[in-house]
Formats: C-alpha cells, structure tokens, sequence
C-alpha cells in the first residue's frame, strides 16, 4: 500500500507512470498495489443536481497526490465499493481487496483494510507525511479507547432500484478518533514505531520514506492509543 508526495521526490521521467511501473516491477506478478483513493468532491443531500457515485469515474480525492489517481485509473486497477474509504489495487490479490467493502464503518473489520492486515501488506511511505497512514484507521478501529467520535452522512449511491440515498456511519477519520488524542496521533505512533527498532527508512529519489509491516505496526497502535493517559477511565 503506497502513500506518495511526487513533489518530495523530485524530478521522474515519466512521472507518476513510471514510479508505478517501478513499483510493480518490484513486487512481482504475485504482488498487488494498493492506493486510498477516497471520493473527490463530496455532496449534501439537497444540493442540485448530484450525481450518482460511480466507483468507475469517480475521481481519488485531490489532496491524496496524483499517484493515487494513476493508480485508480492504471489498466486492470480495481475499486471497492465504499465512497470514501475506498482503495484501489492493481495485481494478484486485487479482486480480493476490493470485493465487498461494508459501507457501515468501512475502515473496520471485514473491509480491505482487515485483509491488508491480513496478509501482511507492506505501507510504503513514499515522501508522503507520517500523519498519512490511512491503514492506522483500522488501529483506531480496534483500540478500546473512551468517547470516539463518530460521523453519520450520506451519499447518492447506485441500486439495483436506480440512485438511492445511503445511510454511512464512521468513526471520524478527520480528526483524532478521541478529542483528547494529539492533532499528529499518527504521526507520534510511526514514530514512536521506528524507535522501537521496527519498520525501515530510506530515501527515494529526494524523498525521506518508510516502509512498514501492517501486522507489527496495526497491533503496536492499538497498544499505544490504549495506553494514551486519557483524562478519565476508559472501562477497560
């Protein structure tokens, strides 16, 4: 799973082409590449007129880089279904990561991001900042931390009966889970990760990055927010 700032790289022939194809090269034909795409732009209900979110047009959010939109778009890349914790994969275990993402907390078990845990899924950390990892929202997830918040919207969404509005419940990913949480919760955790003598640092190109093993970093964050001194007792 890649998380990329092209600008912290500097200058690639080819550009964001060509670091995906490096990519692929390097894992393999039994490899999948793996990007959050989230959902670009958002709409209210009862605005004019909205249209229906197709996982097929529907842009990657703006403010994740344009690798992220190169990959949704790359021949044979994959989608799930949810709007905005949706990934796209390109490789072996696409279809896998991608079938049957629940819309009701879409960062938690049984979505793309319990299987990336699953099989291991490297986070490779290309220039892109530390507070980034969309993977740590599987953490948040799992953690049994006191008064997380959560966010209720909906979305224009396609049925079998034509364009539908649907319910979508989520424990908020734009902002720290908990209100009492550090503004830079991820980023302290992959720190605080790195410490312990675990993940790796390299450069690429011009960009600082990292490469991280899901199932050491998902545990260790669950273990970390749990120990966060909350003001008060979480009822563990």
């Amino acid at each position: 799973m890649v998380h990329a700032s092209l600008r912290q790289t500097g200058p690639v022939i080819g550009g964001a082409a060509t670091i995906i194809d490096a990519i692929l090269e390097a894992i393999g034909h039994q490899g999948t590449l793996v990007a959050y795409v989230d959902f670009e732009p958002f709409f209210e209900e009862g605005d004019d007129e909205i249209p229906v979110f197709n996982k097929l047009t529907a842009s990657a959010a703006r403010d994740h880089g344009v690798l992220h939109e190169k990959i949704r778009t790359w021949p044979g890349s994959l989608r799930s279904d949810h709007p905005g914790a949706g990934i796209s994969a390109i490789g072996a275990k696409a279809a896998w990561l991608t079938d049957h993402h629940p819309f009701q907390y879409g960062y938690g078990p049984g979505t793309p991001f319990e299987r990336l845990v699953e099989v291991n899924a490297k986070i490779l950390m290309l220039g892109a900042p530390l507070d980034t990892i969309t993977l740590l929202h599987y953490a948040e997830h799992l953690a049994k931390i006191p008064d997380k918040q959560v966010v209720r919207y909906r979305h224009l969404m396609p049925t079998p009966e034509g364009p539908q509005w649907i319910d979508f419940e989520e424990f908020d990913t734009s902002e720290p889970v908990n209100s009492q949480l550090p503004e830079n919760v991820f980023e302290q955790i992959a720190e605080a990760f790195l410490k312990s003598g675990q993940g790796q640092q390299t450069t690429i190109g011009n960009a600082p990055s990292f490469i991280f093993d899901s199932k050491a970093l998902i545990p260790f964050a669950k273990t970390w927010l749990e120990a966060y001194p909350f003001s008060h007792d979480t009822g563990r």
